[in-house]
């Protein structure tokens, strides 16, 4: 596991796990910290193939201003254009299956899913497809049909999670190769056939930024103010299926 921060930020071990804080701030700088178990690896060597995620959580808000969140993914990004501070890779599609905290400012579906607030969410996305050809090509005309484009492409599920995130709550997350299925304080909240493809990497997190690509084509990414936040984990367990 490696802990990464921004400056001022920090990952503070605790009796039981970790303590994510990110400080006080404007619009102008990025804030994160964040623990994984694949810094410095190319993806095709992520650690996870299945697996069984258990933890406890809560935040500082119930509406934290960026994302936050615990789960596993393919770092797609890849050069910090979403969630994270990381190695230089190219980017790809996302392939990624977590609980995922995300503000207003985020819409993060291709299709017609929940896209902001506090969800149980999957994505899968092949390494190539020949749609990725005229997605490209048509970007710098209508992002609109670029996104319908990459809707075909990437197979996703979510639904939104109504709790108070400030207070402790047990989440797991069981995955495999045919489905995934989120718990909250033992109790099944959604289930999924729509599994990531492997391998992937853990990830746990907060930060201020967001991200968006809206139905109407909209595009928008950046960073926001917000007040001293944190995620606090403890009682992590990770079990190989």
């Amino acid at each position: 596991m490696k802990a990464r921060t921004t400056p001022d930020a920090n990952i503070e071990k605790t009796e039981k796990g970790y303590l994510l804080k990110i400080p006080a701030g404007d619009s102008s700088s990025y804030r994160f910290a964040q623990i994984d178990d694949y810094f410095g690896l190319p993806r095709r060597k992520f650690p996870h193939h299945s697996l069984t995620l258990s933890l406890r959580a809560k935040t500082s808000s119930l509406n934290l201003p960026g994302t936050w969140g615990f789960g596993l993914w393919n770092d797609p990004f890849g050069m910090s254009l979403g969630f994270g501070a990381n190695r230089f890779r190219l980017p790809t599609l996302p392939n990624a299956a977590w609980f995922f905290g995300a503000s207003k400012e985020n819409y993060l579906s291709f299709g017609d899913k929940p896209a902001q607030g506090f969800l149980a969410q999957t994505f899968r996305s092949p390494a190539f497809h020949p749609l990725l050809i005229p997605a490209g090509l048509v970007f710098p005309i209508s992002r609109k049909t670029t996104r319908k484009l990459l809707g075909k492409v990437i197979a996703e599920d979510a639904t939104t999670l109504s709790m108070d995130v400030t207070q402790w709550h047990s989440y797991k997350l069981e995955w495999d190769e045919n489905r995934i299925i989120w718990y909250v304080d033992e109790v099944q909240v959604f289930e999924s056939p729509i599994s990531p493809k492997p391998p992937l990497g853990l990830v746990i997190w907060i930060d201020n930024q967001y991200a968006a690509f809206t139905p109407q084509g909209k595009m928008s990414y950046g960073v926001l103010e917000g007040k001293e936040e944190w995620l606090e984990i403890e009682d992590l367990i990770m079990t190989q299926n």
